[in-house]
């Protein structure tokens, strides 16, 4: 299993739209790394989702339900959309400040490619993320 983060601003698509949705069609990715790491996704995967813009945390985990297909919001066939439904809701939302000031996670993609929305996460990031999510700070 591979492990993803994937950003959205809340006032556009939020992680309580989304569990409404049950189902949200992950299209319009305009970059060429973000819509690599879509092609690279795997059913079964699970991804962090992060408020950007306004809140900065991560608040849920998705699950990959339908693996890369032409984004059908766009004729060029270079685009990508990946399908997710929400899988679970972290107690406590893990915010950047925390993300930032914790050394475990002084390598992981949210940080060192901020503008990339949609980034490779390393199996010990999501856990330590995961841990973070228990406690309230």
């Amino acid at each position: 299993m591979n492990y993803w983060l994937i950003k959205s601003e809340p006032f556009k698509y939020s992680w309580d739209q989304f569990e409404m949705d049950g189902v949200a069609h992950w299209d319009g990715v305009r970059n060429y790394a973000a819509r690599n790491n879509l092609r690279s996704m795997k059913k079964g995967d699970l991804v962090l989702f992060y408020h950007s813009n306004e809140g900065l945390e991560i608040v849920g985990i998705a699950k990959v339900i339908k693996e890369h297909y032409q984004d059908p919001t766009t004729d060029n066939v270079n685009w990508l959309a990946v399908d997710f439904k929400p899988y679970k809701k972290l107690k406590y939302p893990v915010t950047l400040r925390e993300v930032k000031a914790d050394k475990q996670l002084s390598e992981i993609q949210l940080v060192k490619l901020s503008r990339l929305s949609v980034a490779v996460i390393k199996p010990e990031e999501f856990d330590r993320v995961l841990e973070l999510s228990t406690k309230k700070h």
